[in-house]
């Protein structure tokens, strides 16, 4: 066993926003934020970038991270899970006869994931056991209020908590989509899946963004400088 390994998953393609990994975010290539959170930390023995795209390889490998090999074909395109990448990176270590103790599957675009965020997931996972660890952040809205449109009405999804006051409602949150600690051991037995034991780390509504289109790009950039102190 050797540690504990970064993969930043990165390929080329992008249909909603062109070249999404690598494009402007307020002076740097995106994914110089990935690399960098993961090299200050000082918890990874391996900082890597999964590409297929020989100009993000280039950019990774001047940020700091090491690209050993272009990813396949067979894992760049639309259907490829994230499971998918992490097992052929895992794959190829394995073969240059290394293993490692955890994995942290890191996004391109996550401007908002910090070397102190990390170390803090990463001692989580440590100490505790489990087998995953995941962002999360709550709801801003109860879920349990949510309403949908049939027949041109409205209807509650949950009627029963019509009434129900919000401080009586449990907390919902959703995946930050930024990174995901694993047991190295149990992401390969379940072949890049786990569904058990996965831990959570709770961020601020500050701290993440979607980045699907042109405005989730600005609205990512305000958040930043706002957490930075820069607003």
């Amino acid at each position: 066993m050797s540690g504990t390994i970064a993969i930043i998953t990165a390929r080329g393609g992008s249909k909603r926003i062109p070249r999404k990994n690598i494009k402007d975010f307020l002076g740097r290539p995106i994914i110089e934020y990935s690399i960098k959170a993961a090299l200050e930390s000082g918890i990874f023995s391996e900082v890597m970038v999964s590409t297929d795209d020989e100009e993000i390889a280039e950019i990774a490998k001047h940020a700091g991270a090491k690209v050993p090999f272009l990813r396949s074909k067979e894992n760049s395109n639309d259907h490829a899970t994230t499971g998918d990448v992490l097992m052929e990176v895992l794959d190829y270590y394995k073969k240059q006869g290394t293993d490692f103790v955890y994995v942290c599957c890191i996004y391109p675009t996550a401007p908002f994931v910090t070397a102190d965020k990390l170390k803090k997931a990463y001692q989580i996972i440590k100490d505790s056991g489990g087998y995953q660890l995941n962002p999360v952040v709550a709801y801003s809205f109860p879920p349990q209020r949510g309403v949908v449109i049939r027949d041109g009405e409205l209807q509650m999804v949950q009627p029963q908590h019509r009434l129900t006051r919000s401080q009586d409602l449990e907390t919902y949150y959703h995946d930050c989509g930024q990174f995901y600690f694993y047991r190295e051991d149990k992401l390969v037995e379940g072949n890049g899946v786990i569904t058990e034991h996965i831990l959570p780390l709770v961020v601020s509504e500050l701290e993440v963004q979607d980045i699907d289109n042109e405005t989730d790009w600005k609205l990512a950039e305000m958040k930043y400088q706002l957490m930075e102190g820069k607003l």
